[in-house]
């Protein structure tokens, strides 16, 4: 027996969530009653020196293996290894086997004969920025120990290595450890002791988190670790999230890695890959036919990261190499009935025997020699030289050996990225541990902060802009002030948008304590965030007043529209006044035609609250500022039209506001109607029966709101039969129809006193705008009280496209995912994430698309049936560590926007198409509007209608951009230390996102679209008054400009030069820019404005001292 093996080294805490009964749950601790890390090292050397022993005895010297990276040669001659035929073991897991998800794993014993097991030990510590506790909690309790062991302890022998993924609690452990202590630090990393593994701010979840969320939380680690340590990650760890998206294979490839591992998938898919070999492979995106976006993946075989479920298929056998479970330490026992017992003399070498029979059953699972063990918290992976290993030494060492070895199979598909491994695409959702306990409940657990996060989300990105823009009007270190002093707010905005990407963060699965607190930091920032914007724009629009001679009485209001969209917006927007005597203008004092309707509220005794909606249609430029105002006995100009009301009610009869005019409904429909599409209401009900495009098919969309009975938890949704409508007939509704905007508003009745929903129904008449194509529905839902416990709320909407119960949902927000419902597997398993948006398509091409502005599930069950789920309140807990379930419900508002669209050319077929379709333009462009609205700024107090505010207006851009091209993010990335950087050298980054749309629906998405990305977008003259003296590509987290080596086309480097940028669908490009203003410009004068700004804050601030 050629094999060389080493022991298994088991690290300190645990915060493992899954642990199941049977063959793998395992009771949850909360880590105060553990070892020292110190401690578990001693135990841990002590058995590496007699294993280690024994192999020599038995087996001879291993060969070594090289830590260093070898250049891949292509050319070098390969060998290849063939494949052996086995009997695939059936879809139902084998209750009485040893692996019960799997099969009985059996090896002929010869397979070692020609090269050794190559086994590396990797030690790691999984920390949790807030589950059980919040992440102060966390860091005082445990992770500061932690850190600070694994830097004393490696310290004393350079065998040992470690591997650390959160960068929240190392930035926080730096900021407290001593000079010695950071100096010991970064040499461990120097000497490759220790490796950074992801390097972002927190492990992000990837069913939830937008890309846009995602991409900031990866380069807020990395950025601070390349400027504090200089250290840049290159491998991705990511055991913890419950289930993986190819968009952050995407993101991480272009940020520059080239591994990745991954842990939780469905126990079937496991066992599936396994049987085939494929653990190990290149994830390639669905739309690249280059092999650009290839990156090399390593998936963890078993059901846990834990000891059990990591050293072999036997987790009775593992368990007993779980020394933190010996008699004598207190935790937990091994459920399998046979505990860890002490190694010696009298039985090293029956416990060497055994513990090698796992490793070899275990291998050959996988098509190389060597594989990667994960223990408990550790990822342990043991070499032939019996030592400790990085989670780079083991993809070093890997793909090494491929130049040598080429494990390919026949007719397989590989990829140049990595020799010998099969390219695979798609996603891995939805989640499964065991049995029929689907993961799909956490798409929808807390949804109030999961729409929270996105507020926070398009805030920080509009904030981003306001302060680029004024870095680059500035001209002087003075006026820099302004933007700096709210640097560090910026970037703490930016950390707790990070943190909440946690994996039980914007999953909703953490205590009810830990949600509070990340809602404390998100609702902070906001606040930071809005006064640096109303303070930014005060600058930009250069504001004064001027005193004019008016015989109009009365009083104004100053509203500034801030538009952070790439393309100038003709919208119809809304504010609430007190008053409806109200008369829109713009910011040349011209009248705007508006319209005023009563503000409606989710209170059956008194639906209406007093106040009123003032809506008019207003125009903003790309990335710009825009003007109105509103006042109150403005002489000239025609007051607000009051909207027409009709009014139902069973039970009794509704008040008529003033000062509209009302009437009741007749008859047992009602109808709204624009110029494109007409709607139709079944009034007993208040549900959505029809829409009928006027130049197109009636479409049939019933309405219908149920409710799931669940016996799951945070993560898992375990319904108990069919949804139950619970709409009854009665309730009440109001029609409002005006020039601008038509609502049918229903509280229905249902069988509870008090109903969880009422929803609003509006269409706008705008002309020229996106919103005369959408149908927006507004659901106000409270999930409150004993009657809804153990209910899950949804809305279906069942249509007459042909579907064959196929839908499309979206991925992050950055590409669409084929969802097909299986028979096979229960309901919930049928749920997949819908983070911003889901369609069907028929085989004659009719759509059907709902957009979101926060992450949901949703699933099509049947024939033509879309259906969302809006909100879930849960007493119990479903086993997964938890220790609770989810009843904190809060007050919110789901909105979707809707839209039917008709194909005008031949499109693909989603029954005989595997691959996932493209969102039209037109729903591209909805999607953008939603997700980014319109910043509003109010002045705080009205002013006396003769003082005549003139704003200059603020149009940055030289041009709208192509409809296809978004811009992802404009910032400052390093605001705090804006003035300390080198001038000339680049300091803002510019980020493009190219989508890619289906052009057998409008091209032109039925508004003002009229140029496509397919023509080049010149970086140095993309502002208005703003010079590019420099345009250098980098990769999405900032630290590489080798676009080689991030996979992109070779024109992506040739901008620096001539300015221009071609970016293929799909695809997200970084450039770093260096700006300056133009001379003699409309803005010179903003410095004055910014320097005069900041110097009256100090006087404010000497006051406010004084």
């Amino acid at each position: 027996m050629d094999t060389g093996i080493a022991s298994v080294f088991i690290v300190t805490h645990r915060q493992i969530k899954p642990q199941s009964p049977s063959d793998t749950e395992v009771t949850q601790t909360d880590g105060s009653d553990q070892l020292p890390l110190h401690q578990l090292f001693t135990i841990a050397l002590s058995f590496s020196l007699l294993f280690f022993l024994l192999t020599l005895y038995l087996f001879g010297i291993p060969k070594p293996i090289s830590s260093h990276f070898k250049p891949r040669s292509l050319t070098r001659r390969l060998s290849t290894r063939r494949a052996v035929t086995r009997k695939k073991p059936g879809w139902n897991s084998n209750q009485n086997g040893a692996w019960t998800q799997g099969w009985k794993v059996s090896y002929k014993g010869d397979e070692w004969d020609s090269e050794k097991l190559k086994v590396f030990v990797v030690p790691h510590s999984h920390n949790d920025p807030g589950w059980k506790f919040t992440v102060e909690e966390y860091y005082e309790r445990q992770s500061r120990h932690i850190l600070d062991t694994i830097v004393e302890t490696l310290s004393k022998d350079t065998r040992r290595k470690f591997i650390w993924e959160e960068i929240s609690y190392l930035q926080r452990w730096w900021r407290d450890a001593s000079e010695d202590k950071r100096e010991s630090f970064t040499n461990l990393l120097k000497n490759g002791q220790l490796e950074i593994v992801g390097g972002g701010w927190v492990m992000n979840d990837e069913a939830n988190s937008h890309y846009f969320a995602i991409i900031e939380q990866v380069t807020e680690g990395n950025m601070w670790l390349n400027d504090t340590i200089g250290f840049i990650p290159k491998n991705s760890w990511a055991i913890d999230p419950f289930g993986y998206s190819p968009t952050m294979a995407y993101l991480l490839r272009r940020m520059g890695f080239e591994n990745m591992l991954i842990q939780r998938t469905h126990y079937e898919l496991k066992k599936e890959l396994a049987w085939n070999k494929n653990l190990e492979y290149i994830w390639r995106q669905s739309w690249d036919a280059d092999e650009t976006t290839d990156i090399f993946v390593h998936m963890m075989p078993f059901y846990s990261y834990d000891v059990p479920h990591t050293c072999g298929p036997e987790p009775a056998v593992c368990c007993q190499f779980d020394f933190a479970r010996i008699n004598g330490f207190f935790y937990e026992r091994c459920p399998w009935g046979h505990p860890p017992i002490e190694t010696d003399q009298e039985n090293v070498q029956e416990r060497a025997l055994k513990l090698l029979d796992q490793y070899r059953k275990k291998s050959t699972l996988y098509r190389r020699i060597h594989f990667l063990y994960l223990l408990e918290m550790i990822s342990v992976i043991l070499n032939a030289e019996a030592r400790f290993g990085t989670l780079d030494d083991y993809f070093q060492t890997l793909r090494d050996e491929a130049d040598r070895i080429n494990y390919s199979l026949p007719s397989e598909i590989g990829s140049s990225e990595v020799v010998g491994f099969p390219s695979l695409s798609g996603d891995f959702f939805t989640y499964a541990d065991r049995q029929q306990d689907y993961w799909s409940g956490y798409y929808v657990s807390r949804p109030f902060f999961k729409a929270v996060d996105r507020v926070l989300e398009q805030t920080l990105r509009a904030s981003e802009i306001l302060m680029a823009f004024l870095f680059g009007y500035c001209q002087r270190i003075q006026c820099e002030k302004l933007p700096m002093g709210y640097a560090y707010k910026l970037i703490a905005a930016r950390r707790n948008l990070a943190l909440f990407q946690h994996h039980d963060g914007v999953t909703g699965t953490a205590k009810n304590h830990v949600v509070l607190d990340y809602g404390i930091r998100m609702h902070t920032s906001l606040q930071d965030l809005q006064i640096f914007m109303s303070k930014a724009i005060e600058v930009l629009l250069g504001i004064r007043q001027e005193k004019a001679v008016s015989a109009r009485e009365g009083t104004i209001q100053s509203v500034v529209l801030f538009n952070p969209l790439e393309q100038t917006r003709e919208e119809v927007v809304m504010l609430v006044v007190n008053r409806p005597e109200v008369t829109v203008l713009d910011s040349n004092w011209t009248c705007v035609q508006s319209q005023v309707s009563p503000e409606l509220q989710h209170d059956k005794s008194k639906i209406f609250t007093g106040r009123h909606r003032v809506h008019w249609k207003a125009s903003v430029p790309a990335m710009g500022l825009q003007t109105y105002y509103i006042a109150n006995g403005f002489v000239g100009c025609e007051k607000a039209k009051p909207a027409k009301l009709k009014l139902f009610s069973n039970s009794s009869s509704i008040q008529c506001p003033t000062p509209y005019t009302c009437s009741e409904v007749e008859g047992d429909v009602v109808e709204i109607e624009n110029p494109h599409q007409t709607l139709t209401f079944e009034v007993n009900r208040g549900l959505l029966q029809k829409v009928i495009q006027n130049s197109g098919p009636q479409n049939a969309v019933a309405e219908e709101i149920s409710v799931y009975s669940s016996t799951g938890g945070a993560y898992l949704f375990l319904p108990e039969g069919e949804a139950v409508p619970i709409i009854r007939s009665g309730g009440h509704m109001v029609i409002s129809e005006g020039p601008l905007m038509q609502e049918v508003y229903s509280y229905p009745m249902t069988e509870r006193e008090k109903t969880p929903i009422s929803h609003s129904t509006r269409i706008y008449n705008g002309g020229n705008t996106i919103q005369e194509f959408l149908v927006e529905k507004e659901y106000h839902v409270e999930l409150l009280g004993k009657d809804f416990t153990d209910k899950e709320l949804i809305v279906r909407y069942k249509t007459d496209i042909n579907n064959k119960r196929i839908f499309y949902s979206d991925l992050n927000g950055f590409q669409m995912s084929r969802r097909e419902t299986y028979d096979k597997i229960p309901l919930q398993g049928n749920y997949y994430p819908m983070p911003s948006l889901a369609f069907m398509q028929g085989s004659n091409g009719r759509r059907f698309s709902v957009h979101s502005r926060q992450s949901l599930g949703a699933a099509s069950l049947k024939q033509g049936w879309l259906e969302i789920m809006l909100d879930r309140r849960l007493a119990k807990d479903d086993g997964r560590g938890l220790g609770q379930g989810v009843m904190d419900n809060r007050v919110m508002n789901v909105v979707f926007h809707i839209l039917l669209e008709s194909n005008i050319s031949s499109t693909s077929n989603p029954v005989s198409n595997p691959q996932p379709l493209s969102p039209s333009l037109l729903s591209h462009c909805v999607s953008a509007q939603l997700n980014h609205p319109l910043q509003a700024f109010i002045a705080k107090k009205p002013q006396d209608i003769s003082v005549q505010t003139h704003w200059s207006p603020f149009s940055p851009l030289t041009t709208s951009l192509p409809c296809d091209l978004h811009i992802v993010s404009l910032k400052v990335p390093r605001p705090a230390k804006y003035s300390q950087q080198q001038l000339g050298d680049p300091r803002f980054v510019l980020m493009l996102h190219r989508r890619n749309w289906d052009p057998s629906y409008c091209p032109k998405a039925r508004s003002q679209c009229t140029s496509m990305a397919d023509a080049p977008v010149n970086l140095f003259n993309l502002f208005k008054d703003l010079e590019v003296l420099k345009a250098k590509p980098t990769s999405l987290n900032l630290l590489h400009d080798d676009t080689e080596m991030l996979g992109y086309a070779e024109q992506f480097s040739d901008v620096a030069h001539k300015g221009h940028v071609i970016i293929p669908p799909m695809e997200i490009q970084t450039y770093k820019l260096e700006l300056r203003p133009l001379q003699q410009t409309p803005m010179a004068g903003l410095n004055r404005m910014l320097l005069s700004h900041v110097i009256s804050d100090e006087v404010k601030n000497i006051k406010d001292a004084a």
